[in-house]
């Protein structure tokens, strides 16, 4: 554990010297879930940051229009992993929000191409967000609402692959379960609209290309939004139709929190 510990010690200072860089975010972004203290260290660690942010921001002019090749997008991704890190740790969650850097990220997660080098800048910016949300922290929430957060994950849920289309609808998911996020998102007949609209056309496109992985976060999604009077009343027009089929649902615990939404609005399955 000692040499570890010593090992990372140094890797996290190569990440100031620009030709050791690129071999210590890889060594690092391997070996960051042996290692709980990396986190705390990468923080405190002078102009560590610095250095990591300058990576993300040396990729945006790459971004429109598209010329990202993978090595360059692995190499932003192994610092988008250390950013995971710092989301998920209890001691520099804070910090790492007070800061703004997810603001950083949201250039990645608003290009449009979908291809491999993109996709990858994609999921793992989305898999920071999502640690960011795991913690189930009001602050978190908070400072994500007043951001871009849900506009660009809504395009995700409408555009994206299979799998960032999950994880966004998950994020969308965990900030609806706040009771801040989910006022927030029902406050307005156009954000309702907006959300609603973008939950049932993956449903409609679940029929085509089943997937029960990302049927459970939309109608946790729809369960949520159910439980809010304006939501409810909302669902009560937009519910999707097949829904209230019971047709397109098979895992069990989905098919309970379905009954659940229908019960919610006072209808009953067939």
């Amino acid at each position: 554990m000692e040499n570890l510990k010593a090992t990372m010690h140094q890797l996290v200072l190569d990440l100031l010297i620009p030709e050791k860089r690129e071999e210590a975010l890889v060594e690092l972004s391997r070996n960051r879930e042996n290692f709980p203290e990396l986190a705390p260290i990468l923080w405190y660690s002078v102009g560590t940051i610095a250095a990591l942010l300058q990576e993300i921001v040396e990729v945006y002019p790459l971004l429109v229009p598209p010329t990202l090749n993978v090595m360059t997008s692995n190499k932003v991704c192994n610092v988008l992993a250390l950013f995971q890190c710092l989301a998920s740790h209890t001691d520099t969650r804070a910090s790492f929000l007070s800061a703004h850097i997810p603001l950083f990220l949201y250039p990645f997660l608003n290009t449009l191409s979908n291809s491999r080098p993109y996709e990858y800048l994609k999921l793992t910016s989305l898999g920071v967000i999502g640690a960011l949300v795991k913690a189930d922290d009001p602050e978190v929430i908070n400072f994500l609402i007043h951001t871009e957060i849900i506009p660009l994950c809504l395009r995700i849920m409408d555009r994206g692959s299979e799998l960032s289309k999950t994880v966004a609808t998950f994020i969308i998911q965990k900030i609806l379960y706040d009771e801040n996020g989910l006022n927030y998102l029902c406050q307005t007949f156009d954000r309702l609209h907006t959300i609603c609209s973008v939950l049932n056309n993956m449903v409609e496109l679940i029929k085509e290309q089943p997937s029960q992985r990302l049927l459970k976060h939309i109608v946790r999604c729809f369960m949520r939004i159910s439980e809010h009077t304006k939501g409810k009343d909302f669902l009560k027009k937009y519910i999707p139709a097949a829904f209230k089929e019971g047709t397109l649902v098979t895992e069990e615990n989905t098919k309970r929190w379905v009954s659940s939404i229908m019960n919610n609005l006072g209808m009953a399955l067939p």
